[in-house]
């Protein structure tokens, strides 16, 4: 199952082929600022294996973000995470630095929303954020969120939660 294309993007599951690219993608410094640190690419093979589970048991996870003529931008999708003891359905995106600030990540998200809205009629989206991450809060308001509430139960620092009421169908 993957989101409907966008009038830029087409969707695809990761592979074990994609290692290249989602080791420049997880390696970046600059993509990996809010996170604890960016990922080797051993870690980042263990990305694409922890989608591929995703896949097989959900039918969604990450999925690779491309042009309509197959250039890689990055990834988005739909992944369950812990926000305060509980877990909930969080939309996320990492897109190269060369594609960043060009409405890539607000088109994906978008299509990522409209495909848990109806194909998981799920009630609640949400995007976990760090607080310092302006560009990524940026897009989750964009494609309707709204804060909800903070999260602590991290690793890291204490995390925004952004979050939209589906209205399923």
């Amino acid at each position: 199952m993957l989101p409907e294309p966008t009038p830029r993007l087409r969707f695809r599951q990761m592979a074990p082929a994609d290692l290249d690219n989602m080791t420049s993608l997880l390696s970046d410094p600059a993509v990996m600022t809010y996170y604890p640190a960016a990922k080797t690419r051993d870690q980042a093979s263990q990305w694409i294996a922890w989608n591929e589970a995703n896949y097989a048991e959900l039918g969604y996870g990450l999925w690779i973000v491309e042009t309509h003529d197959g250039q890689f931008l990055g990834d988005c999708g739909l992944t369950w995470q812990g926000v305060n003891g509980r877990m909930e359905l969080e939309v996320g995106y990492h897109l190269l630095v060369s594609a960043q600030g060009q409405g890539y990540a607000t088109e994906a998200a978008a299509a990522a929303k409209d495909f848990a809205r109806h194909e998981l009629n799920v009630q609640l989206l949400v995007a976990i954020i760090h607080p310092d991450n302006a560009a990524s809060r940026r897009v989750a308001e964009k494609i309707g969120m709204r804060h909800i509430e903070d999260d602590r139960s991290g690793a890291t620092a204490t995390r925004e939660v952004l979050g939209i009421q589906l209205d399923v169908r």
